[in-house]
């Protein structure tokens, strides 16, 4: 291999999002392996290592100096949970009581934030461990050394983390926002299949796949927001931090822009169905897709983005083909030729904004750059957030209920069929037991087969490489994998930690003597983990449909009167704007998650999942025509004489707010609204003097309106199939 070969190899691995997170974990426990080996002091292995994935898991995206801090608090919440678990395991009442008001406690920390979640499911992790430490002893307890051992390798991978955030600064900045861009170009080539020239074209399932790709597009914004956020704050002066502003909101531009929609797409097929027209849009969405993707790829590799003059190319053939169909002069094309232009207006600005990314720091700064920072910022706020989540209604309360109940119980039976290596059922039950049913199904099959996998494994393992360094070697290597593979495919990450605690075991005893308790231990942890979610306070999607789809309207509504206000006012990108817009899109994009995991619950729970599917279709729809209205903002400015169209979008948001509060007071929703279908016709009469910027709102403003009846009547529907339903 050529050197420039090996460069540009080597700089491909560096840009993959989890070879950092992978070498800094093999770093911590390679180097555990090198110290215990050389000093001979393998009994001390397996509490280190056991530190260094409980630190592992606990660590989130910050700057250095934000790490070290959040370093201590770790180390002190660790420290705490060790050593009371040592000074608590000999008396088993007052163990239970502190296990279950602990794990309750640590779980709904959630409230305060993602970062704060993860702190506590982290410190509930390694209180276990020291279960297990102890378990190892024979339940000999005291202020031995491995507490001390379990918080030693938990500050060695936190003091590499400090040290890596401090050289590499940037860098999970560049995979967050490679990952949104790569995001956007996939909605994009997904958006160019609406436009395939074919007739009956089936546009509902193609909208349900571009909703649930949006609901990615929308979950790396906000990773790639909080990301910048944490990470660099609110440092505008330093220029790569501007830089990487600026193409975030880029990115936001582009979404708008790619996710609005401007005609029914079957009226366009079948009027245009023997032009090429269509397939000059398709082919025109495809390459900005492309143009993402490199875009993307661009970021990690840190080189420079060319956009290709293919893209200006096709452009133009879009314009050329619609100046044809112009010069035909079919009167019954002059309203499709409209929405066909604004479409190519939209393709045209789409274009440029892609052109911009070539050189991020000639971008113009945003009026307003300020980024909302969703974490409590004083202790009353902690307190305020703390008791607004004190409810049973609450998903979280019913969580951290359910996993402290379940912990319970799992205690419970270990000490009454007194299992070999029971404390492994605990551990098996949070790493299963989720916040609702359909995703602990997915993780309670996932952790059964990837430790049957581990186990087959590692008993092959044993007999092929007897040599305990060698099994070292795997068990370090086993948990790189563990972290490489934990959060994409999970089955192989429990497969794999499998693997190390075989290994790390055989190293001071008898791995093959783990291989049954380990398969019983998952099993038990898993079915009581199961039955929890099953029968305390389940939360089944289907019984709370309808609130998310009042939210999903409700915050239509404030996204659709932020749009109108900036067409009487003039387009300014501020906090309030962005902020319904994403308000926006996250709930489209909960929709969506919430139908998915109702496909996983039992039959009765699921029995509305057809009318749910339906009404995102329509849902993302009216979310098009929005985005549609908001990215020709700036282009026109309704002036006092066309106050009629501001009133009638006010109307518009109105009954959306209406619907979304019959929804959510679970009151009837009447299915037609003379109303509306009179306005419908008003916005849809234009009067040819009309000028085109004006029509092209008017326009949106009516396709908007259509969805009304629609979102009227399956809302009906839902609310007969739940009247009798407990809330």
């Amino acid at each position: 291999m050529s050197p420039t070969a090996l460069r540009h190899s080597l700089r491909r691995l560096w840009a993959l999002d989890k070879f950092s997170y992978s070498l800094r974990v093999f770093v911590a426990l390679g180097g555990s392996l090198a110290l215990c080996w050389a000093q001979g002091w393998m009994h001390a292995l397996i509490p280190l290592f056991l530190g260094v994935i409980a630190s592992a898991l606990a660590e989130t995206d910050d700057s250095w100096q934000g790490r070290l801090a959040a370093l201590l608090v770790t180390l002190g919440c660790f420290s705490a949970a060790a050593y009371t678990v040592e000074l608590l395991f000999p008396y088993p009442w007052l163990f239970v009581a502190a296990l279950a008001l602990s794990s309750f406690a640590l779980t709904m920390l959630g409230a305060l934030g993602e970062r704060f979640a993860t702190l506590g499911w982290a410190t509930l992790i390694l209180a276990i461990y020291s279960m297990i430490g102890v378990e190892q002893r024979g339940g000999s307890a005291g202020l031995g050394p491995e507490p001390l051992l379990l918080v030693a390798g938990a500050a060695w991978y936190g003091l590499l983390s400090v040290i890596w955030n401090a050289l590499f600064a940037h860098q999970p900045v560049q995979h967050s926002l490679a990952r949104l861009f790569r995001e956007l170009g996939r909605y994009l080539k997904l958006k160019a299949a609406l436009f395939e020239p074919l007739r009956q074209l089936d546009v509902e399932q193609r909208r349900l796949d571009l909703a649930r790709q949006n609901g990615r597009v929308v979950a790396a914004l906000n990773a790639a927001k909080e990301i910048i956020l944490h990470r660099v704050g609110n440092d505008r002066a330093n220029p790569k931090v501007g830089r990487y502003l600026k193409l975030y909101f880029l990115a936001q531009d582009i979404h708008e822009r790619a996710s609005s929609s401007h005609y029914p797409y079957n009226e366009l097929a079948e009027a245009f169905f023997h032009s090429d027209v269509l397939f000059r849009c398709q082919r025109l969405l495809r390459l900005h897709g492309e143009a993402c993707q490199r875009l993307a790829q661009a970021i990690e590799l840190r080189q420079a983005f060319e956009y290709r003059e293919l893209c200006s190319q096709a452009l133009a053939d879009l314009h050329a083909s619609l100046d044809h169909l112009r010069l035909q002069s079919n009167p019954a094309w002059r309203q499709l030729l409209r929405s066909l232009q604004a479409l190519a207006g939209n393709l045209a600005t789409l274009d440029q904004l892609l052109g911009r990314a070539s050189n991020p720091d000639a971008l113009a700064e945003e009026q307003d750059s300020s980024l909302l920072d969703r974490e409590p910022q004083s202790l009353r706020d902690v307190v305020e957030r703390l008791r607004l989540q004190l409810t049973p209604t609450s998903l979280l309360f019913r969580h951290a209920l359910r996993l402290a109940v379940a912990l319970a119980a799992g205690y419970g039976l270990l000490h009454w069929i007194d299992p070999a290596q029971g404390f492994w059922i605990l551990l098996t039950t949070v790493f299963v037991c989720q916040p609702n049913y359909g995703a602990t199904r997915r993780k309670l099959v996932q952790r059964i087969a990837g430790t049957v996998l581990g186990l087959v494994l590692g008993w092959a393992l044993f007999d092929l490489f007897p040599n305990t360094l060698v099994q070292a070697f795997f068990a370090v290597a086993a948990g790189v994998a563990f972290f490489a593979t934990r959060s994409s495919h999970y089955t192989l990450a429990t497969a794999a930690i499998t693997l190390l605690v075989l290994f790390c075991f055989n190293q001071v005893g008898d791995g093959y003597g783990l291989i049954v308790p380990r398969l019983v231990d998952t099993l038990l942890g898993s079915l009581i983990a199961g039955l929890a979610v099953f029968l305390i306070l389940p939360d089944w999607q289907g019984r709370r449909l309808e609130r998310v789809l009042a939210n999903t309207l409700s915050c239509n509504s404030t996204y659709l009167r932020q749009i109108i206000r900036q067409y009487a006012s003039g387009k300014r990108d501020d906090l309030a704007y962005r902020l319904a817009r994403r308000n926006a899109h996250n709930a489209d994009a909960a929709l969506s998650s919430t139908l998915g995991n109702m496909l996983m619950e039992p039959g009765h729970f699921r029995k509305d999942a057809d009318l749910g599917f339906r009404f995102l279709v329509l849902s993302h729809t009216l979310l098009s025509y929005l985005s549609g209205l908001g990215a020709h903002r700036g282009e026109v400015l309704l002036a006092a004489d066309q106050g009629r169209l501001l009133a009638s979008a006010e109307r518009l948001a109105d009954s959306l707010e209406e619907i979304a509060g019959d929804l959510g007071a679970r009151r009837p929703v009447a299915i037609h609204s003379d109303a509306e279908e009179q306005l419908a016709q008003e916005l849809e009469r234009m009067p040819e003097e009309l000028d085109d910027q004006q029509r092209l709102v008017q326009t949106q403003l009516a396709l908007i309106c259509r969805q009304l009846g629609p979102l009227r009547t399956l809302s009906a529907h839902l609310l007969k199939g739940v009247s009798g339903r407990a809330p």
